[in-house]
């Protein structure tokens, strides 16, 4: 099975991060309140490694991608989006916005990367302003980490064979099918 997780968990290191005033709607002991957020962002970033720990010794595969857009691919991408009626969907004036928050949201995702990526579960950092680039080389990690889980068919018992012999004969000597 093949999941993925579009940031997911991460934003309440790097959303919440640059807008620390989304932690009103959320229950947090005064005491850590108290402290400076640096002790939250530690403690959440503890939580994220010991839950992909968790998973990778259940045997799950993690694969986690950053794909890293210039800004002025990002300005770009959303020109094109205004200029392009089948893109406008794609924008949102929020991103605009979020856009004013550019520098702090680089240190967030360096912190986060940093503090996130473990023997267990690194980051592949991507260079994404040219997407079939990013695309190759996210195509690549995942190509390698397959090949390198040494997937086989299932071995078969002889009481497997047998049957499988039988199931044929049935199947051949059954005019109605």
């Amino acid at each position: 099975m093949i999941a993925i997780f579009n940031r997911s968990y991460y934003e309440e290191v790097l959303v919440v991060r640059v807008h620390p005033e989304f932690l009103d709607g959320q229950w947090i002991p005064q005491d850590i309140r108290e402290k400076d957020l640096k002790t939250l962002w530690t403690k959440r970033y503890e939580e994220i490694n010991q839950f992909e720990k968790v998973l990778s010794q259940q045997n799950v595969c993690l694969l986690k991608f950053f794909l890293h857009v210039s800004k002025s691919e990002q300005r770009k991408r959303f020109l094109e989006r205004l200029d392009d009626p089948e893109k406008n969907w794609k924008f949102s004036i929020s991103d605009l916005h979020e856009r004013g928050y550019w520098d702090e949201y680089q240190q967030a995702y360096e912190d986060m990367l940093n503090a996130t990526s473990t023997k267990w579960s690194p980051w592949h950092i991507i260079p994404a302003d040219k997407k079939w680039f990013a695309r190759a080389c996210v195509a690549d990690v995942i190509a390698h980490r397959v090949r390198s889980l040494d997937l086989r068919m299932p071995a078969m018992s002889e009481k497997q064979k047998a049957a499988l012999k039988e199931a044929r004969q049935l199947l051949e000597g059954d005019e109605k099918v």
